[in-house]
């Protein structure tokens, strides 16, 4: 509970440190408080962003794929938590402070709208808002070739076997990142999905040029991409 939003509900900044000196409330960093005694998650500080705060910083990426059940493989042992959120969002001091026994890598972008392709997770007594795998996905090709393996993310991609094509078609048609849409694209038909024949690809923009995503690559002419041999 933040103390911003406690005071919106009538818990005046007094009221709330009798709470905390009668020990009711304890404080976890200047402005956050938990329920004495509670053991609380990096999700109960997300559930605080979104649901006090309204912020649109969300689990996303591979984090959000093994959330939804979709990457076991890859997060075996989960020690980093990824985190997207809008260009000018900050992630709060009290929440960089806190120990979550987690690592986060938080990436500030606008290549997608920031209420689209969420879903709600139920997380024990109260749920929060992830990205659905379609989303996900993406987020992950954003983030290639640099900060996540363009194979690792075709080894994703080839398993989202049931990802549905009306959730593809909104995303790709309001996604800005010209690399996201050609190496989803690029991806998914090399995966051989049959969901891709349910897109109508003439109302998605796919910009001009070539994109180069690494060097001494194959450049495929049809995506006009140059991809690492291996995935070629």
């Amino acid at each position: 509970m933040l103390s911003s939003w406690l005071k919106e509900q009538g818990y005046s900044p007094d009221l709330q440190k009798r709470y905390r000196k009668s020990g009711w409330l304890e404080s976890i960093d200047t402005g956050a408080m938990i329920r004495a005694g509670d053991q609380v998650c990096y999700e109960g500080a997300i559930y605080a962003l979104q649901k006090q705060l309204e912020m649109s910083v969300h689990p996303g990426g591979r984090s959000a794929l093994a959330m939804l059940g979709k990457a076991h493989y890859l997060e075996l042992a989960q020690k980093k938590v990824v985190l997207f959120g809008g260009h000018n969002e900050k992630l709060p001091v009290w929440f960089q402070n806190h120990d979550w026994g987690l690592e986060f890598d938080y990436y500030k972008s606008s290549f997608l709208p920031p209420d689209l392709g969420l879903t709600e997770v139920e997380l024990r007594t109260f749920s929060i808002k992830i990205s659905n795998a379609e989303r996900a996905l993406m987020e992950c090709l954003y983030l290639a070739p640099k900060k996540q393996e363009l194979f690792e993310c075709y080894e994703l991609m080839e398993g989202l076997v049931n990802l549905r094509p009306k959730h593809i078609q909104a995303l790709l048609e309001k996604c800005t990142s010209v690399k996201v849409k050609r190496l989803f694209l690029y991806m998914a038909e090399k995966a051989g999905h049959a969901w891709l024949r349910y897109l109508d690809l003439d109302k998605v923009y796919f910009g001009s040029g070539k994109r180069s995503l690494v060097k001494n690559g194959v450049y495929v002419s049809k995506h006009r991409i140059t991809v690492p041999k291996e995935l070629a």
